[in-house]
């Protein structure tokens, strides 16, 4: 008898496991578009390593804020995929800001950047950061004061900007080109993509068929960056947090729009959402499934999915191969 049910139960194991691996392969062409781009190889100019290196210098630097206690890293932390782990960003006097610290990964993917799109390049988020009351708050005229007074400092800007030294241009285009290096590295599905069949599971190849497929993940996520640099309401926001509403009130479409962030090293970016009101991927898609709140302004990709457990379990299969093997970020020495 234990004989038979032993049976049974490898004969059901059998039809269950070619029934998942019985899927269509995934389309070349589709696959196509989650490829990196090509880098071209060359010999990196001497200035502009120089400039990175700058720039990483000032990132790490808690001059730069007004108790001189933090620094850009300390929102956009490498050892937390480039943001902080918090529901919500805190300022320099230790309150808790509107919005979610996002991520720096491929920031120079974006056409616009912040969760509302008000800052139209990389160079224009610096100041903006680091003058607001509610953010670093330091004075544009002290920031650059202070840099000023540090002799390494000087002699860095005096080398990669001559004749131009420290200002609030080259300290923004040192600072964004150090943050244009800030690029994902090959995770799991980066492979599969690359011809690696055994790099990810059954379950997450399934789930990247749902991704593109059922779950219409991909409308938004698209491409390598898994990003469409757009605006969408989700229906997750409330009352007055408008998002992207504020900066165009007469839309009835962008009310409650935040943008799209990628999902490179999602697993490991957990609380989600603009204001990190979900805290974890199996929430995440629950709000997919049900649709959020419908109201006008509400994307037409978001309505309920009709998605199993099964569907979920593997959407988040595959969302787990989006994570790179981490890598250590050496903290600069610092000048002075």
């Amino acid at each position: 008898m234990r004989t038979v049910t032993t049976l049974l139960v490898l004969i059901l194991l059998l039809v269950t496991a070619v029934a998942r691996a019985d899927m269509t392969p995934a389309d070349p062409e589709l696959l196509a578009k989650y490829r990196p781009p090509q880098v071209a190889a060359g010999q990196v100019d001497p200035r502009e390593d120089h400039e990175i290196k700058l720039g990483k210098a000032l990132f790490f630097d808690p001059i730069l804020s007004g108790t001189s206690a933090r620094s850009c890293a300390s929102c956009h932390n490498p050892a937390l995929s480039w943001g902080d782990g918090l529901p919500r960003a805190v300022a320099d006097d230790s309150s808790s800001m509107k919005l979610r610290a996002p991520t720096l990964l491929d920031i120079n993917q974006l056409p616009r950047l912040g969760w509302t799109g008000k800052f139209r390049d990389i160079e224009a988020v610096t100041f903006a950061a680091i003058s607001s009351s509610g953010n670093m708050n330091l004075s544009e005229t002290e920031a650059l004061s202070r840099i000023a007074q540090i002799p390494g400092y000087v002699a860095a800007f005096k080398d990669v900007f001559p004749g131009q030294g420290v200002s609030r241009s080259t300290v923004e285009q040192a600072i964004a080109a150090f943050e244009r290096t800030i690029v994902s590295g090959t995770a799991p599905f980066d492979r599969w993509v690359a011809g690696d069949s055994q790099a990810i599971s059954p379950s997450a190849q399934q789930g990247f068929a749902l991704f593109n497929g059922k779950a219409h993940c991909a409308s938004c996520h698209s491409g390598w960056a898994f990003t469409d640099g757009s605006f969408h309401d989700i229906g997750t926001a409330k009352g007055d947090d408008i998002g992207r509403g504020a900066l165009f009130p007469t839309s009835g479409k962008l009310r409650y729009a935040f943008k799209t962030p990628t999902l490179r090293d999602v697993a490991h970016r957990a609380p989600y959402m603009h204001d990190g009101s979900i805290p974890d991927l199996r929430g995440v898609l629950a709000l997919y499934n049900e649709g959020g709140i419908d109201r006008p302004s509400r994307s037409e990709l978001i309505r309920p999915l009709g998605l199993s457990e099964q569907d979920q379990l593997d959407l988040i299969a595959f969302l787990n191969t989006l994570t790179e093997t981490p890598h250590p970020v050496a903290i600069p020495v610092l000048p002075r």
